[in-house]
């Protein structure tokens, strides 16, 4: 089978090209597994997590017994104790007959009465299976944020903790790791259902460890995958410089390395600007993937929408970043930030609140813009005159910025209002896209935003 780039669901070794993150798993096998700690996997949408539980899985199987469940799609494990209780009952069971554990093992987790069913009958199962079994058991729950506004959940959290603190203290016999898997983590499960102080900040898991693994590809990451699918296609890519001019897009972030990769090898190069699929690995391939992904819809990009309109405090900090080039210190005791890279949008740059990656940037003024030209006088005469702005694939940026100046001064110039960079700068962009529209690419440089500058980079 002719393997592919992956950016759906689960990726396997023998069917996907992947980045190897063997190192990873084993880092994360000896600073959290052996130590028998409970931690949670926080990280954005699409950013390889359940790719990351299936690779552990596999690792552990020799050494654990692994119980590997999901909350997606088990909306009726929360209608209410009892059926939560017999819900979960039935998961595990079903994935403790793929581990090999005793039958004798089995039948007695799956021995009880209706009338007993409790969060006590829960807890005495968990201690006899774990009692009973001769390794130890991790238990694995992906998509937790399925069961963010439900309190059954963070009851049965409860439990989980108050096991693991009486085995500290050699009292009780329950699960040797406990992982949780999910975009949210579980002090903002707490607080999506009561928002006072008090249970905001005491979370029923409080005993977890900090997992603080770097999740991202770093370019050599990509460089390893990208040298699988050059052997296999047996044709010769410039791999280091492609691995780091996909790293300069994506900053690693797994979905958009994959997608842009998936698109080259795809859709690209069939593109007349290539002769072949070794041509379309090269600058303009990239720009030509980051173009076509930023055109279309994805889950990712929904996902950005309706964050964005979600949380208005968030709206306003990316607004003030990218459109205002003001500056905000990294730190994850203000609210805001933290929702910001925990959905995947931000990270830490010289000690400064920044947007993760070139691509979330560019969607991110795409998509201010777009508001913004609903009733603009400035786009609309972007449009208008395009024609005079493009010569033979050439931009001319001379003229669109004399012809920029020159609406301004006729649309704004009478108004009892002073030029701005703030405005101005979105101002400019409105006018700018339609003329590049659909054979252009834009982005701003970063790193003169805060000069209060605009540099934008045009191909």
């Amino acid at each position: 089978m002719k393997k592919r780039f992956n950016v759906t669901g689960l990726c396997i070794p023998e069917k996907h090209y992947m980045v190897d993150i063997s190192g990873k798993i084993k880092t994360i096998i000896e600073n959290y597994i052996e130590p028998g700690y409970y931690f949670a996997i926080n990280r954005a949408r699409q950013f390889g997590k359940t790719t990351t539980l299936y690779q552990l899985e596999n690792m552990l199987k020799e050494k654990y017994y692994v119980i590997s469940i999901s909350f997606e799609g088990a909306d009726d494990l929360f209608i209410s104790r009892d059926a939560f209780v017999k819900g979960f009952l039935h998961m595990v069971a079903k994935e403790l007959k793929l581990t090999g554990i005793e039958a004798r093992i089995i039948k007695d987790w799956n021995s009880y009465e209706e009338r007993d069913v409790s969060f006590q009958l829960l807890d005495d199962k968990i201690s006899t299976l774990c009692r009973d079994a001769d390794r130890g058991i991790v238990l694995q729950i992906d998509e937790v944020d399925k069961s963010s506004d439900n309190q059954i959940f963070l009851s049965f959290l409860g439990i989980l903790r108050d096991k693991y603190l009486d085995r500290e203290k050699g009292k009780d016999d329950t699960f040797h790791n406990v992982i949780l898997s999910g975009v949210y983590d579980v002090k903002n499960l707490k607080l999506k259902i009561r928002s006072d102080m008090e249970h905001k900040y005491n979370s029923p898991w409080n005993i977890a460890e900090s997992f603080d693994m770097d999740m991202s590809f770093s370019a050599s990451e990509i460089e390893s995958m990208l040298e699988e699918y050059e052997n296999d296609n047996h044709f010769k890519i410039n791999v280091k410089n492609m691995s780091e001019a996909i790293y300069s897009y994506t900053s690693g972030y797994p979905y958009l390395v994959s997608q842009v990769c998936k698109l080259m090898d795809e859709a690209i190069w069939q593109d007349s600007r290539f002769k072949d699929k070794t041509a379309v690995w090269c600058e303009e391939g990239i720009r030509s993937a980051v173009k076509l992904m930023l055109m279309n819809r994805s889950p990712l990009f929904d996902d950005i929408n309706k964050n964005i309109e979600l949380y208005p405090d968030l709206n306003q900090m990316v607004q003030n970043i990218l459109l205002r080039g003001k500056s905000y210190p990294y730190t994850l005791a203000d609210n805001t930030v933290q929702m910001g890279v925990m959905l995947g949008y931000f990270m830490e740059k010289d000690y400064k609140v920044a947007v993760t990656n070139r691509i979330f940037e560019t969607y991110l003024y795409d998509l201010f813009y777009m508001k913004e030209t609903k009733n603009s006088e400035m786009a609309d005469a972007g449009t208008i005159e395009k024609s005079q702005f493009i010569i033979d694939g050439d931009l001319d940026m001379n003229r669109v910025l004399e012809r920029f100046k020159a609406h301004y001064d006729s649309f704004y110039g009478e108004k009892e209002w002073k030029f701005v960079e703030e405005e101005g700068r979105l101002l400019f962009l409105t006018f700018l896209k339609p003329i590049i529209n659909g054979v252009g690419f834009y982005y701003i440089e970063a790193h003169t935003r805060d000069q209060k500058r605009t540099d934008i980079i045009v191909d």
